[in-house]
């Protein structure tokens, strides 16, 4: 434990705008020792102590942690790259282990017909792996209570509960090796995404916004009950099958009982059933199909779409206070560390209050914390650019404000020719106007692959003649190598290598010409009627496909070419040019800040899978050990069987992972709703349709309320596209920890200083 002494010294003297605490006579802080041997160890404590709130500010973390010297030691070490990347890997790895577990997925296929028995791992196996990961979460647990003290983790719900997951694994996992692996249940198994989602702060800030938008869900979904319930009664009363054909079509098949009745009509809000469910009745009166259009219209189109808007509009304002929480740390981070700093200057001055940080301080405090070399660079040119003399808050501020501007990298000096000719042809071949002339032949190579397989869809691989077509690659693949050498000779190795699209063509241009080389030394130069025989490990028709798999995977090359054009004074972009470049880097962006919502899909998918495991494995059945499932040739038309699901079932977890994935498509799940009421039971039904509310009504519209706010935020700062000197978008980025950026407010001088005041470990004197 670290000296009391040390965690109850006040850290600063002052507080700007002359708000804080005073402090106690004989109490040393940073400011108040001038001289003897702890003067400077009192200054270095200062330092480190506005290096690790830099850190906590970028890293948007909470600055209410212990500030004594052990315990920033003890903080940084823990917020190290490697003791997260083993952190990282440890919750990783503790997931897969549902992988190799009991039951094992290590087979080729799920199919119940084919399935051969898995390896399955011996007993203390994966226990031993578990219990590995055990011990770091709980190493990761005692750090953070530590770092924060007592008081600070008892307010603290996630702690708390990541220590209650933590005592409930061990003690299931020592039941495990008490019954031999035997268990007929693991509850740990159900805890494990606990450990991915406290590892995350936008995943728990996701996760709060779904839980406050739940209420008006819960509003909308009360409609769609009360809709769904009124249409169910209607059925049943309007197809009674007493005079008609049609009508006890209909009430056998459809609305036999209240529970089928329910069913049918909760598969039709989805359409996934429509028009199959009317079809009876409305072959023998065209009137009957008023009862269906007026309840998907009410249900499907309105109901639906109303849920969406109603997650779209209530997760955003959620979200952006969640959003402007993170921005607030930011900014008390720096403000913090902007304290700490100017209680160093303070020093012996007569007047402390008009001071502020030296730029020699700043500088010392930069090079020791954990950020990348452009953004320092950056910032240390921004400081020197300035005029002479201390550092103001303001100051400070901008100084950070780097952290959210995107650092564009300058590309190497290109190669200097002497010769007229070689400069000329330099000039030809750095023009972005070649790089246009290679995405035109990437276009054109896909174009005839397409071609070839078009003219060749009705004819077996061993029949093709693939002579035409192994012309074309070679002529292809030979002029993918000529722009790469041409680009590497006009912008040199290093500059053709400082861009990552180069990057991307060139190791796929280097693949393209290994396996052609190969192709060409194995079945010799393409010919008429070019049909040799298996050679090697890959017949001539998987080389070939596999070489046009990768001509297709570099067309991806002109993703990057969507840009708006810019020239230097105005915007020369055409509309086309605008929207495609909106849309390819809404997409990019997506990808950035989906590792939040993809951590909530995992952790839903996880625990489904595993509770469909406890309650699915093995009902379903091969045809031919079972009574209950028919043989292809007699099961009724569109049915499990007749459609061939079998590898649709959750034997191990990765089948229950695609079953579920299939399930949440919703087509055809009416399909999995029969099949497993049959095998396993009615009450199935409410585990497919809780899986249906919670991915594709919950996350799905989550999911499209971020595309949507991306796109439209994206959209408007579009539609107010200035002049390139004065557009911050092409400085700034929506980074991962904080999207949205621009859009939230600062917060006011007096919050922080409030905030400050209230620091559990940090005492500001007057």
């Amino acid at each position: 434990m670290a000296d009391t002494r040390e965690e109850s010294e006040p850290l600063l003297n002052r507080a700007r705008g002359g708000s804080g605490r005073d402090c106690p006579r004989g109490v040393p802080t940073c400011s108040n020792v001038q001289e003897g041997p702890g003067a400077m160890a009192r200054r270095d404590l200062c330092l480190d102590q506005a290096v690790v709130l830099i850190e906590d500010a970028i890293q948007y973390r909470s600055i209410n942690h212990r500030m004594d010297a052990r315990s920033l030691w003890l903080h940084r070490r823990y917020y190290s790259s490697t003791s997260q990347w083993i952190l990282s890997f440890t919750i990783f790895l503790i997931l897969a282990l549902a992988f190799v577990e009991t039951p094992s997925s290590l087979t080729r296929t799920s199919d119940v017909r084919y399935r051969p028995d898995p390896w399955e791992a011996p007993c203390g196996l994966t226990e031993g792996i578990e219990a590995l990961c055990l011990l770091v979460f709980v190493a990761d647990v005692s750090v953070k209570s530590y770092l924060i003290g007592w008081a600070q983790f008892r307010r603290n719900p996630w702690l708390l509960a990541y220590l209650v997951v933590l005592v409930v694994s061990l003690l299931d996992w020592v039941v495990s090796l008490s019954l031999v692996c035997q268990e007929p249940l693991r509850v740990r198994r159900l805890l494990r995404p606990f450990f991915l989602m406290q590892n995350s702060s936008m995943m728990k800030k996701t996760l709060k916004c779904i839980r406050r938008s739940l209420p008006e869900m819960a509003s909308v979904g009360l409609l769609l009950a009360v809709h769904l319930c009124l249409f169910t009664v209607f059925g049943m009363l309007l197809f009674t099958g007493e005079k008609d054909a049609g009508q006890d079509r209909e009430r056998l098949t459809y609305f036999f009982n209240l529970p089928e009745a329910l069913t049918t009509l909760l598969v039709l809000l989805t359409t996934a059933n429509n028009p199959d469910v009317m079809i009876p009745v409305y072959s023998r009166n065209r009137a009957y199909a008023i009862f269906f259009i007026a309840y998907t219209l009410i249900g499907s189109l309105f109901l639906m779409n109303l849920m969406t808007a109603i997650i779209y509009n209530q997760f955003r304002g959620y979200l952006m206070m969640s959003l402007q929480t993170s921005l607030l740390r930011r900014r008390l981070g720096t403000r913090a560390a902007y304290k700490v700093l100017s209680s160093v200057t303070a020093e012996g001055e007569a007047h402390p209050e008009r001071l502020g940080v030296k730029p020699e301080d700043f500088l010392k405090v930069l090079q020791k914390v954990q950020l990348d070399s452009d953004h320092k660079q950056a910032i240390t040119e921004k400081l020197h650019s300035r005029s002479g003399g201390l550092l103001s808050a303001d100051e400070f501020q901008k100084l950070f404000d780097e952290f959210d501007k995107r650092v564009i990298k300058e590309h190497p000096p290109r190669p200097q020719y002497q010769s007229p000719f070689l400069r000329n042809t330099q000039f030809v071949f750095g023009h972005h106007y070649f790089d246009y002339l290679g995405n035109l032949m990437a276009l054109g190579n896909l174009v005839t692959i397409c071609v070839f397989l078009v003219l060749d869809a009705h004819v077996l691989p061993k029949d093709r003649d693939d002579f035409v077509l192994g012309i074309l690659n070679c002529i292809f693949i030979l002029y993918y190598l000529l722009e790469m050498l041409l680009k590497v000779f006009s912008l040199g190795l290093r500059g053709y290598l400082s861009y990552p699209s180069n990057v991307f063509d060139g190791l796929l241009t280097i693949v393209l010409l290994v396996l052609e080389i190969s192709t060409l030394a194995v079945y010799g130069f393409p010919h008429r009627g070019w049909k040799p025989a298996m050679l090697g490990l890959l017949s001539l028709w998987d080389m070939t496909r596999l070489v046009n798999v990768l001509i297709v995977f570099r067309f991806l090359r002109i993703i990057p070419s969507m840009k708006v054009c810019v020239q230097v004074r105005r915007v020369t972009a055409l509309l086309l040019s605008q929207l495609m470049s909106l849309v390819a880097s809404t997409i990019l962006d997506l990808i950035k800040n989906m590792r939040a919502f993809g951590g909530i899909l995992v952790v839903i998918y996880y625990v489904f899978a595993i509770i469909g495991i406890s309650l699915f494995r093995g009902v379903v059945v091969a045809p031919r050990n079972s009574s209950l499932a028919s043989d292809n040739g007699s099961a009724p038309c569109g049915s499990f069987e007749q459609l061939e699901y079998w590898p649709n079932n959750f034997d191990d977890f990765a089948a229950a992972l695609v079953t579920l994935w299939d399930v949440m498509i919703v087509n055809n799940w009416q399909v999995f709703l029969d099949a497993f009421r049959r095998y396993a039971g009615p009450w199935s039904e409410v585990y497919f349709v809780l899986w249906w509310l919670v991915s594709s009504v919950i996350w799905v519209n989550l999911f499209l309320a971020l595309i949507l706010e991306n796109f439209l935020h994206k959209w408007d700062r579009r539609s107010h596209l200035q002049p390139l000197t004065e557009e911050r978008e092409d400085t700034s980025e929506m980074t991962e920890e904080l999207p949205f950026r621009d859009v939230l407010e600062e917060p006011t001088e007096e919050e922080l200083v409030e905030k400050l005041s209230r620091h559990p470990h940090l005492q500001l004197c007057r």
